[in-house]
C-alpha cells in the first residue's frame, strides 16, 4: 500500500470550528497503516479548529493499531487545547479509551530520579554497610557466647545431626577435592618442569611441588572448594529455615538458631578442614610425582628425598592452621548470609552467593595475613 493509499484511509474534512477525521478501510494489523505525523501535516493550521471529531461510518475492521492511531489524536487536541469529541466511535472503543485515560502517566517518568544522585547513593552504601557491621558483630557476638555455653557444659547438642553435618562437610567433599588437588600437583609440577628445564634445574620440581602444595595449594584451593560447595549450602540451607519461617519458630520456643543451627555447622567445618588438607596435600603431592617419574624419569625415592630437603614441619603445620581458619571464615560467612537472608526464594539464590563471595575474599585475605605474620616471625 503506497502513501497515498495510506492517506485515504483518513480523510480530514473541516466543518466549521470542528476538524472530522473520516476512517475507512482495513484497519487490522496485516495492513500497513497511514503515518500519523503524515496526516497531521493535511491539518489545518489557523487558531480557528477548537475540537476534532470522527466519523467511522466506512470502517471495515480495527485493531490495536487504531487504538495507537486515537491516542496520538487526542494527545495531538491535548497539547493544543482542542476539544476531542469520541462519542461517534463504537462503544468498545470508546470503553478502551476511557481505560487507557483512567491512570494518567507519571509526570517524571523517564527523568532521574533524585535518588541515583551521587550523594543519595553514598548515604545508601555507608549505612547498608553500617548495618551489614552491626549484623557481622552481633553473629559474632552470639557464636561466642554459644561456645562458652558449649565449653561450659550448659550446650546439648544433637549428635546425630552434627554427625550428618560432618557428613556433609567432610566425607563428601571429597571426590571434588581429590579431583581439584590432583589437577593442582599436577598443574605445578608440569608448569615447574617446564620453567627449571629453561636452567636445567629440573631436580628441583619436588622442592617447588612440596612447598607449594604443603604450605599454600592445598589449604587455599581446598578452602576455595568448600566455600563454593559447603558455604554456599550453609546460606541456602538457613536461608530457606528463614523463607519458611522455622527460624522465627526456634525463636518462639526459646530455642537460639545460633546454638541449634550456626554451632554445629562451625564445629563440623573446623573439625574437617584440617583433615581435608591434609588430604589434598597428599592427592597434590601424588600428581606431582606422577608428573616427575613420567616425564622427567625421576625415581620416587629422588622426589620424596627433594622434598624432604625443601619442606620442613613449620609448612605443614602452617597448611593446616590455615586450613582451620578458613574452615572458620567458610562457617561464618555462609550461616552468617544465611542469618540475613530475605523472604523470597531469590533471596536465597542471594545469599549462597554472597557467602561464596565472602568466603572466598576473605580467605585469599586471611592467607594473606597469615604468610605476612610467618614470613615476619620468619616461619
Amino acid at each position: 500500500m503506497d502513501s497515498q493509499e495510506k492517506i485515504k484511509m483518513i480523510e480530514s474534512v473541516r466543518e466549521g470550528n470542528t476538524l472530522t477525521l473520516r476512517l475507512s478501510g482495513d484497519w487490522s494489523l496485516k495492513e500497513s497503516k497511514p503515518e500519523f505525523n503524515t496526516i497531521v501535516d493535511t491539518f489545518p493550521q489557523d487558531k480557528a479548529i477548537t475540537g476534532i471529531k470522527f466519523d467511522v461510518a466506512q470502517l471495515v475492521t480495527w485493531e490495536s493499531g487504531l487504538m495507537t492511531f486515537l491516542l496520538k489524536v487526542i494527545d495531538y487536541g491535548k497539547e493544543r487545547g482542542l476539544e476531542i469529541y469520541v462519542d461517534s466511535l463504537p462503544d468498545n472503543i470508546q470503553r478502551l479509551l476511557r481505560l487507557s485515560q483512567e491512570v494518567p502517566e507519571k509526570e517524571d517518568v523517564g527523568k532521574r530520579s533524585a535518588e541515583h544522585a551521587l550523594l543519595p547513593r553514598i548515604g545508601k552504601w555507608g549505612i547498608s554497610n553500617y548495618d551489614g557491621f552491626v549484623d557481622f558483630t552481633r553473629f559474632i557476638g552470639e557464636v561466642f557466647l554459644s561456645i562458652l555455653k558449649l565449653l561450659s557444659g550448659r550446650y546439648h547438642m544433637r549428635w546425630g545431626d552434627f554427625f550428618v553435618i560432618v557428613q556433609e562437610t567432610g566425607a563428601k567433599a571429597l571426590p571434588i577435592v581429590s579431583l581439584i588437588a590432583l589437577l593442582i600437583g599436577l598443574i605445578v609440577a608440569f608448569l615447574g618442569s617446564v620453567t627449571l628445564a629453561r636452567f636445567g634445574a629440573e631436580i628441583y620440581v619436588s622442592y617447588l611441588v612440596a612447598y607449594g602444595i604443603l604450605r599454600e595449594m592445598g589449604a587455599i584451593m581446598t578452602g576455595v572448594i568448600v566455600a563454593g560447595r559447603t558455604g554456599a549450602a550453609f546460606a541456602a540451607q538457613i536461608g530457606t529455615m528463614k523463607v519458611t519461617e522455622e527460624i522465627d519458630a526456634l525463636k518462639t520456643m526459646g530455642i537460639s538458631p545460633v546454638d541449634f543451627i550456626v554451632l554445629p555447622r562451625m564445629l563440623a567445618l573446623i573439625i574437617m578442614m584440617p583433615l581435608l588438607v591434609l588430604y589434598a596435600d597428599l592427592i597434590g603431592i601424588i600428581g606431582g610425582l606422577l608428573v616427575t617419574t613420567l616425564l622427567l624419569d625421576f625415581s620416587v625415592h629422588q622426589f620424596l628425598e627433594g622434598m624432604n630437603e625443601a619442606v620442613a614441619l613449620p609448612d605443614f603445620y602452617i597448611g593446616l592452621v590455615k586450613g582451620t581458619i578458613f574452615g572458620i571464615l567458610v562457617a561464618i560467612s555462609g550461616c552468617l548470609r544465611g542469618m540475613q537472608c530475605g523472604n523470597s526464594a531469590d533471596a536465597v539464590g542471594l545469599a549462597a552467593t554472597s557467602a561464596v563471595v565472602t568466603g572466598i575474599t576473605l580467605i585469599i585475605f586471611a592467607n594473606a595475613v597469615i604468610d605476612w605474620i610467618a614470613a615476619i616471625h620468619g616461619f
